[in-house]
């Protein structure tokens, strides 16, 4: 029995393998370029979500899966929608959207048991105007996926769900171009903070388990408030 993590060299997917992996799972992360730190109990291979071939790769190594994190995602300089740069659209709707589809199909192939959790975003609602408008849309995008999968498996006794993350302190910020992003917003969130990838990563691996076995089709909101 494995958990397939996309996405888990750092941040949510990193505290995420992690978690599961202290829990007895047998992990098995993608990441595309930053290779982590060994883990026990965790498998690395490098895989692009956006590649089919690298999927199925990445599900041929894993074996018998039995739960997965659809965790890959990435996100481009801050700015308003006028402003950004085609190629960054493009790759965020790539990476985002694209990728989420092809490891949701690839798990849906291969899967009889067990449970998804997708990693969406609070910016999925909130829009995000003046940041990243295409980000918040491909994130709303894998709120559809998870509502929509999660009707299509219910019949196979597969549970589908997601976590939209608020403000958590990840590199995401220093990607997007402002690495104090997470601290400087942090009096927006009604609890006074921004999250950390541990806090995101316990909601994931309670979806996954056990005590959310009547639960599918849900998006929890880990953002403090916000």
């Amino acid at each position: 029995m494995a958990t397939v993590i996309t996405g888990g060299s750092r941040g949510i997917g990193a505290a995420t393998a992690r978690r599961l992996a202290a829990a007895g799972h047998q992990v098995v992360i993608s990441y595309r370029q930053h290779e982590p730190e060994p883990i026990e109990g965790v498998t690395a291979v490098q895989a692009d979500v956006t590649n089919e071939a690298d999927v199925e790769r990445l599900f041929d190594i894993a074996e018998q899966v039995t739960a997965v994190v659809n965790n890959a995602g990435i996100t481009s300089p801050l700015g308003p929608l006028k402003d950004a740069r085609i190629e960054d659209l493009r790759r965020v709707i790539d990476v985002n959207v694209m990728g989420a589809l092809l490891v949701a199909r690839a798990a849906a192939q291969r899967m009889t048991e067990g449970a998804i959790v997708n990693v969406s975003s609070g910016a999925a609602t909130t829009g995000s105007a003046g940041e990243y408008v295409h980000y918040a849309a491909s994130k709303a995008a894998i709120d559809t996926l998870t509502i929509g999968l999660a009707k299509e498996l219910a019949p196979q006794g597969i549970r589908v769900n997601a976590v939209a993350p608020g403000i958590t302190r990840t590199e995401i910020h220093t990607l997007s171009g402002m690495p104090d992003r997470a601290d400087r917003l942090a009096t927006r969130i009604p609890l006074g903070r921004a999250g950390e990838p541990d806090e995101v990563a316990a909601a994931i691996a309670w979806l996954l388990g056990d005590e959310a076995s009547y639960v599918t089709g849900a998006i929890l909101r880990v953002g403090g408030g916000l």
